[in-house]
């Protein structure tokens, strides 16, 4: 269940809490990384958190684990759940080489999983699409919606499409997402240019896209932006991404509207650890508040390969 809170001031500082979840996981096809946390929040107080592991093949699939809050504020793991709630998809499909975790959303029906589906290129390593499943109320397994993206390539996202964070506002639903910019040639072999772009829906599967670009690079050297999380406060919108030049590192920007925003990463809060598990990156954000106080949940080092870890601070009164 989403909720809408009033976060902490953006150049507040986390604090670190360590690993919560390490990689390789214990499902016996889990053989690396544990990218993307999100967690949903459930009427019970109940959480659970999705993450995406890599099979013996390289192919990421779709995870998820339980979660309890302990007296003393800190995240605990209850179980990890053995199967898959998502696969990739059939030989041919826009998600037949991995299903990565983007965000989770309810409607009146159940619970709408947003993902970005893999598939292998020739010229290029890969592209990627949008894609959606669907969990009726009282069900736990989750079934595409279509055997295509719910936003596929366009004129204005004519290379990928990819990491979509959606939110039900005020009856319509919003979606930030990754969109490619262009492929070049770096030392001789193809790299993406990806930044953020907006859309929006009626029913969270038809999206009318904004033609203007939500984040853009910040300079030169920026090329590739990861998963954004927004978060919609009294009077604004906030976001969190990680932007990378020579690697990632957490980005932040505010909105009045949702639409255009004021970048400012020197107030994201937290940068590379000195050493450790996340001294390398820091990317894939996902932000939840419980009990006063705000949780983000991060990978580190290796897009995962390293495991999911989070920090807090308090939440505004």
């Amino acid at each position: 269940m989403q909720t809408a809170y009033a976060p902490q001031p953006g150049n507040a500082s986390w604090s670190r809490r360590g690993l919560l979840i390490a990689a390789p996981t214990e499902q016996p096809w889990a053989h690396s990384h544990a990218a993307l946390p999100t967690v949903e929040e459930l009427e019970n107080e109940e959480l659970r958190i999705y993450y995406s592991p890599r099979d013996e093949h390289g192919r990421a699939h779709i995870a998820r684990a339980h979660l309890q809050l302990a007296p003393d504020g800190e995240l605990e793991v209850l179980r990890h759940e053995l199967e898959p709630i998502l696969d990739p998809g059939p030989l041919g499909a826009f998600d037949d080489s991995g299903v990565t975790m983007s965000c989770v959303v309810e409607n009146d029906a159940g619970t709408l999983l947003y993902y970005t589906g893999w598939t292998l290129g020739v010229s290029v390593p890969f592209y990627l699409y949008v894609g959606a499943a669907f969990r009726p109320h009282g069900h736990t397994r989750f079934r595409r919606v279509s055997a295509a993206p719910v936003l596929e390539r366009s004129g204005d996202d004519p290379y990928l499409t990819a990491s979509p964070w959606v939110l039900r506002d005020q009856g319509t639903w919003r979606m930030w997402y990754v969109s490619g910019a262009e492929w070049e040639r770096v030392d001789g072999a193809p790299r993406h240019r990806y930044r953020l772009r907006y859309a929006e829906s009626a029913d969270g599967m038809r999206w009318r896209r904004d033609p203007c670009v939500a984040i853009d690079f910040a300079d030169g050297d920026e090329y590739a932006m990861s998963r954004p999380c927004v978060v919609r406060g009294r009077d604004r919108y906030r976001m969190w991404f990680a932007a990378r030049g020579d690697r990632y590192r957490l980005g932040y920007a505010e909105s009045t509207d949702g639409v255009r925003w004021h970048r400012d990463d020197s107030r994201a809060g937290l940068d590379p650890a000195l050493d450790g598990w996340d001294s390398e990156m820091i990317t894939y954000p996902s932000l939840f508040a419980r009990a006063g106080v705000e949780y983000l949940l991060y990978n580190g080092n290796g897009y995962g390969r390293s495991g999911i870890g989070y920090a807090t601070r308090n939440a505004e009164a």
